[in-house]
């Protein structure tokens, strides 16, 4: 599919998504009896491995900042068992502890990482996610990061309703004073015992509801980082060490390569980024788009980000798409205070 008919299709889910619009399918009924024996031999192969509980990652990271004066920041994850760091066996291995480490560092400052993120979860799962994330006012978030989507996909939410739970829990984070970041619908088309035709759809309708996912994100005061085609070039070229032992959730290796990607955006929504990098650059083809195709143009590409740029324009809200260098994150700590407790 070309960047511009995603744009449309995006645009269209959106759009049904803010006005209550029915359910526009990412793939059509009839295909589904074709694909269903294709659909049966995937799940014989697709998380047959031992897949842990995610490890408790929760706690206080960057204790050696803990003498600077101001409170630590807190990072909260929200999201499906993308977020919640399932399919690695140590704490410092998941997202979390990598982002939370990774600020940290930047912002030499001490962050204080909890997790609501549920494994399984799916996009109306959000709502009660934020609720948990919002309510103790003393330990409120100044960055939200989400990850969701895959699930939605494997059991056919209508998109529009997706991004409607999704753009709702933006706008509750961000009315309350929150960051947000949203890493979008991974890409389910590299998933290895995957084959075709069911790989083809899976990666078409993952990369349609990140795209949708990337409007309904951006109209709402956040941020997104796609992760389709990070988890796409990326791990289709090294399925065996990027993917966890259940063959479906990354490996260590590969949460630290998504972490690389959503870190400078988390950071840069904190104002802790360089501030000549806001700036768009265009030797690295970074610009000001409208928001639908600059939605398109990112599910495509690994860890190009999206936000809000002019309020309007001729084709509608316009968006600043960045594609931020990676950096390196420093070893998570391996044993991070319990948030629970005293941080000084």
């Amino acid at each position: 599919m070309s960047s511009m008919s995603r744009a449309r299709v995006a645009r269209r889910i959106a759009a049904g998504a803010a006005y209550g619009g029915g359910g526009i399918g990412l793939v059509g009924a009839a295909a589904v009896g074709v694909l269903l024996a294709e659909v049966q031999l995937a799940k014989r192969h697709v998380g047959n491995g031992h897949s842990p509980h995610p490890p408790s990652a929760e706690g206080l990271y960057g204790r050696g900042y803990a003498a600077l004066d101001g409170p630590p920041l807190r990072l909260m994850m929200l999201g499906d068992s993308t977020a919640a760091g399932q399919g690695v066996h140590r704490s410092r291995e998941t997202p979390g502890a990598l982002l939370a480490s990774g600020l940290a560092a930047v912002a030499e400052r001490p962050v204080e990482l909890r997790i609501v993120a549920l494994p399984g979860a799916q996009s109306d799962d959000l709502d009660r996610q934020v609720a948990l994330a919002l309510e103790d006012q003393d330990r409120f978030p100044d960055v939200c990061v989400i990850m969701i989507g895959a699930n939605d996909v494997t059991h056919r939410m209508p998109p529009t309703r997706s991004v409607r739970h999704l753009a709702a829990a933006v706008r509750r984070l961000r009315t309350a004073g929150a960051e947000v970041v949203v890493g979008t619908c991974p890409d389910l088309g590299t998933i290895e015992p995957v084959q075709q035709p069911l790989r083809w759809l899976a990666r078409r309708a993952s990369r349609q509801l990140a795209a949708a996912q990337t409007i309904g994100v951006v109209e709402q005061g956040g941020r997104t980082v796609s992760l389709g085609d990070l988890l796409g070039p990326e791990f289709e070229a090294n399925p065996r060490e990027l993917f966890g032992p259940d063959n479906y959730h990354p490996s260590a290796e590969g949460y630290a390569t998504a972490a690389m990607a959503v870190l400078p955006t988390v950071c840069a929504t904190l104002g802790l980024w360089p501030a000549e990098e806001e700036r768009p650059d265009a030797s690295r083809r970074e610009g000001f788009l409208p928001v639908a195709r600059a939605a398109a143009e990112a599910a495509s590409e690994a860890g190009t980000e999206v936000t809000a740029a002019m309020p309007t324009g001729p084709r509608g809200p316009w968006a600043l798409l960045k594609r931020r260098r990676r950096r390196r994150l420093p070893t998570p700590d391996v044993n991070p205070t319990p948030a629970t407790e005293p941080t000084s």
